[in-house]
């Protein structure tokens, strides 16, 4: 299978360099001085904020603001939009299978925030410079079903019903192709999916209710579309799941979080790409420009040996880093 992210990850790697990929949306915000609520919910404030990200870092590879609540905002389940801080989903409305066919007849591509996230790929792929690496979010099947009936309900049942569970995530499987699909057509360069829950189950369980309908969602979008798989925390017990889910690449959280880069690299596929690991509260929240340089350089040495590695972050920076921060973040990547 082709894999674009590995072709331009080994191509820099050949010229002494690293693609360099900080997650980076929400201090982005500080860069346009916006909120959340107006950026997630106006596509053309949400592309001056990317587009400030692009002038002020030049990431090689940009994705919009993450936002975990999209899909099962647009299937029906509450909602809350603080001013200055990332949507959440409630657990106010718990989806039974009674519900299944009346969400499946949903369409969340005329959904009006996903038509949000969609119109600013689209904007993103005609404004930024070519050679940019134009991402987007999708939340994964696990993850979505958690968000529907509950974690609680969802972890529980993977053991004590695992057929109500496949129906609900064969139901959340078709709701992201549609959404992934919009996005692919708008011109996404690269689709992560974001599967933050998928920490809790153990490797069987996490096969079965995520990383099977992976490969199903990936073909259906596509498979000439690189995919990337997002897991936060320890991630480890996971990880070869996660490289035989099809995907492209892999992207994992820090040290900090229990995530071991060096035998990661070491045990995967050298044709995976391995996103990550810098802590995102750590050094590059807390510390300064010279300890984030430090960080980096240490990061890097611990990869060298290793085509197939794009620095970044372990997930999404809060708000509150120090742009100086970020900023050597990138240059200490890239000298």
């Amino acid at each position: 299978m082709d894999n674009k992210i590995y072709e331009l990850t080994a191509k820099a790697y050949s010229q002494g360099k690293r693609l360099v990929a900080p997650l980076v949306g929400f201090p982005g915000l500080n860069i346009y001085k916006t909120t959340i609520k107006i950026a997630q919910q106006n596509f053309s404030e949400h592309l001056k904020v990317l587009q400030a990200i692009e002038q002020t870092f030049h990431p090689d590879v940009i994705f919009p603001l993450m936002d975990l609540s999209v899909e099962a905002n647009a299937l029906g389940q509450y909602t809350v939009f603080p001013i200055d801080d990332s949507a959440t989903v409630e657990q106010q409305v718990l989806f039974t299978t009674d519900d299944v066919e009346n969400i499946r007849a949903i369409s969340i591509a005329t959904d009006s925030r996903a038509l949000g996230y969609i119109n600013t790929v689209a904007l993103m792929k005609k404004t930024l410079p070519p050679d940019r690496i134009v991402g987007c979010y999708i939340t994964g099947p696990y993850t979505l079903v958690g968000l529907l009936i509950g974690a609680d309900v969802a972890a529980a049942n993977t053991i004590l019903n695992p057929e109500m569970m496949h129906r609900y995530c064969t139901l959340a499987a078709e709701k992201i192709v549609e959404y992934a699909k919009e996005f692919v057509h708008a011109g996404a360069d690269v689709v992560c999916v974001l599967e933050p829950s998928g920490v809790m189950l153990g490797p069987e369980q996490f096969k079965e209710f995520s990383a099977r309908y992976i490969l199903d969602i990936h073909e259906a979008i596509g498979k000439h579309i690189p995919m990337i798989y997002h897991v936060c925390g320890n991630s480890m017990h996971v990880i070869p799941v996660m490289c035989d889910a099809g995907v492209q690449a892999i992207s994992i959280d820090s040290a900090e979080a229990g995530v071991d880069l060096r035998i990661v690299a070491e045990s995967i596929p050298q044709d995976i790409v391995i996103i990550g690991n810098l802590n995102p509260t750590g050094t590059i929240l807390n510390g300064t420009p010279d300890e984030v340089r430090a960080e980096v350089k240490n990061l890097l040495e611990l990869m060298k040996p290793f085509p197939n590695y794009i620095l970044s972050t372990g997930c999404d920076l809060p708000k509150q880093v120090p742009i100086d921060n970020i900023r050597a973040f990138i240059e200490a990547g890239r000298e």
